[in-house]
């Protein structure tokens, strides 16, 4: 009993409960819109989403420069040192706001060319683009915002403005999915993450007089060198990434079909959402201990930590989840979309192993290692790519989940061994 009193005082007890809560209710709500999409747009609509929702990502660490996860190391860093801090806000604050306003006019004036660039020439969704034009400024200072919360320390108000932006983005989905159909579904994913600024805004002010710090005599072009290194691993796995799954999906659409597109896409959603609860607290509270890690035995015990308290919890979690497929498909989406339960068995499995080298990989954001990172990074969409047509070939819409599985192995075989001095 006083073992267990002891467990749950714990910070990471703490942490993991509220952020269970939050995944708990983010995997509610995404039910009640995977319900919705999978009744309103079918498996082809659920691709075109697919599509742009990897566009986003890609814009997304465009936007912000990859500086995300250099912002919260930096922020934990100098807490307690009010100039340096400041220093570091209005730095990124200027750089995102004069990137943010460049590519949204470039978004805005070549939308009919985006639009033929992710939704091929089928489809005419231009209007979306312009929408995200006018919304992508708020959502890449939200980002921001959120990375300075959590370099802060702050777990609670981050996981709570998570909670708060999946609860907009249920309601945005469903009245814009209910309206316009498929491009309401398109608009959804662009405005909803645009509505979190005014959430991060709110709870960034309470911790700091945000406003106050964003002065232009403050720039340092010394911070923008410092996080260079970050927006190079970011934008090697934020943008090439999401533009190889473009490529696979697209190259899926024409050898298989928009459906069995729609089918990857919808079993890469599922996956998602368990997988939510699992980059949240990577997140939120491993990046930050293992940034002030000072020598191989404290980036041991963290490692551990997590392979001993979350990886087991997964592996528990995916056998359920694999028995309960077809309730869970019929749960999610509609019965149009069991094909997809043949797709189970490789995506868990790949999962495992993605899981369990991504503690591995954010020792690379938070000891900086940019040169060790990207080459990885580059070796592992290389090999997604490729046997990702190599056995389409062979086995059609399966074996580019089986591709995945291979990567993620191949991926966490290589970083055991780097990382073997941490590890043994």
């Amino acid at each position: 009993m006083n073992s267990f009193k002891k467990i749950t005082r714990t910070t990471l007890f703490k942490i993991t409960s509220l952020n269970s809560f939050s995944v708990g209710l983010k995997i509610g709500i995404g039910i009640i819109t995977s319900k919705v999409f999978a009744i309103f747009v079918g498996p082809g609509g659920i691709a075109l989403v697919g599509n742009l929702r990897n566009f986003l990502t890609s814009l997304e660490t465009i936007s912000t420069l990859g500086f995300q996860n250099g912002v919260v190391k930096y922020a934990a860093e100098n807490q307690k040192n009010k100039s340096e801090l400041q220093k570091i806000i209005a730095t990124v604050f200027i750089c995102l706001i004069v990137v943010a306003v460049i590519l949204s006019g470039l978004l805005f004036f070549f939308a009919v060319h985006w639009n033929n660039k992710i939704f091929n020439n089928y489809f005419d969704y231009s209007i979306v683009f312009k929408v995200l034009a006018l919304a992508l400024p708020w959502y890449a200072v939200s980002i921001f915002l959120l990375a300075v919360l959590n370099g802060l320390s702050q777990f609670k108000k981050v996981i709570l403005v998570n909670i708060i932006g999946n609860v907009i983005g249920l309601i945005v989905s469903v009245l814009m999915i209910f309206y316009f159909k498929t491009l309401g579904a398109l608009l959804a994913v662009v405005i909803s993450p645009a509505l979190l600024f005014i959430v991060t805004f709110y709870f960034i002010n309470r911790e700091i007089h945000f406003l106050s710090s964003v002065r232009l005599h403050l720039f340092d072009f010394t911070i923008i060198k410092n996080l260079s290194s970050y927006s190079l691993m970011a934008l090697v796995s934020s943008v090439l990434g999401p533009i190889v799954f473009l490529a696979i999906r697209n190259k899926i659409i024409e050898n298989l079909g928009i459906d069995q597109a729609g089918f990857w896409e919808t079993i890469t959603r599922i996956s998602s959402y368990y997988l939510m609860f699992i980059s949240t607290i990577l997140t939120v509270y491993f990046l930050p201990k293992l940034s002030v890690a000072k020598n191989n035995k404290e980036t041991k015990t963290i490692f551990w930590s997590f392979y001993k308290s979350i990886l087991p919890v997964f592996i528990l979690g995916l056998v359920v989840i694999y028995f309960t497929r077809f309730f869970i498909i019929q749960l999610l989406f509609t019965k149009e979309f069991l094909p997809v339960a043949r797709l189970f068995l490789w995506q868990l499995i790949g999962d495992v192993f993605k899981v369990a080298s991504l503690i591995l990989g954010y020792q690379f954001f938070a000891k900086k290692m940019t040169k060790a990172f990207i080459i990885s990074e580059l070796l592992s969409l290389t090999i997604l790519y490729f046997s990702s047509m190599y056995f389409m070939n062979l086995f059609g819409i399966r074996g580019v989940v089986i591709a995945q599985a291979f990567d993620n192995f191949i991926y966490l075989i290589v970083l055991c061994v780097y990382f073997r001095k941490n590890l043994i």
